[in-house]
């Protein structure tokens, strides 16, 4: 990790059920600060780009079953693949405006509810990333994302188990994630996420702190896994 005091691009994530927004939040948030001169990428988990990736959109878009402790794993695994160029890009200077991290990873799995997979379990692979420096969950009804459009279409798109995914990102959730209600108007929406974000791409660019371990006691973006009620 960076030692702190050194200058480096901020690491902010996106999170929130499905149909929320997030994709086009963050495009919109990462052409915004493009704009105002500061290097920004867009990321997203998973990355269906890489050998795990494509194993996880066979999944997720129904072509192929995989058992639920191992496909977890492969989610995590896919972070843990871009870990050392998601630090590299930071370290560099690089904003990187993630839609979707560990937090859907946790949310998702421990929402089936199946035995052994409870929340610390389904938290452990990924002890250890790297920690954002912000994140911003979208929040919306379960209803209000089954009236938008090309809802269903993957694997997760239920109305009952996204209810139980709400209800495990409620559980992770801390003081620092900022909540945007992703049921105004996108113009609104994105208007909060640039005044927010500009405020951690401006702590990040001054080297106040190093980046992060996640759940780590003083990580942005959750509870501790030691604290972690199960």
């Amino acid at each position: 990790m960076a030692s702190q005091n050194q200058p480096r691009g901020a690491f902010i994530v996106l999170e929130g059920a499905d149909r929320a927004g997030k994709s086009t939040q963050c495009q919109m948030l990462v052409e915004h600060l493009t704009a105002k001169g500061v290097a920004a990428e867009l990321w997203r988990f998973p990355d269906r780009t890489t050998a795990v990736g494509k194993m996880i959109n066979s999944y997720l878009t129904s072509q192929s079953e995989i058992d639920d402790a191992a496909v977890h794993l492969l989610f995590s695994a896919n972070r843990w693949e871009k870990r050392e160029e998601l630090l590299r890009k930071l370290h560099a200077g690089t904003t990187l405006v993630v839609d979707r991290y560990a937090y859907s990873g946790v949310a998702f799995t421990a929402a089936k509810g199946l035995p052994g997979l409870d929340r610390a379990w389904c938290m452990a692979p990924d002890a250890g990333l790297p920690a954002p420096d912000a994140v911003f969950f979208l929040s919306l009804t379960v209803e209000a994302a089954e009236a938008r459009g090309g809802y269903g279409e993957e694997r997760y798109e239920k109305a009952e188990f996204q209810r139980k995914v709400l209800d495990q990102f409620a559980a992770m959730r801390s003081s620092s994630w900022r909540m945007i209600d992703a049921s105004q108007p996108i113009d609104a929406m994105q208007r909060q996420l640039r005044e927010q974000a500009a405020v951690v791409v401006a702590r990040c660019q001054r080297g106040t702190e190093a980046v992060g371990k996640l759940w780590e006691s003083g990580a942005v973006g959750g509870a501790p896994l030691t604290q972690l009620n199960q």
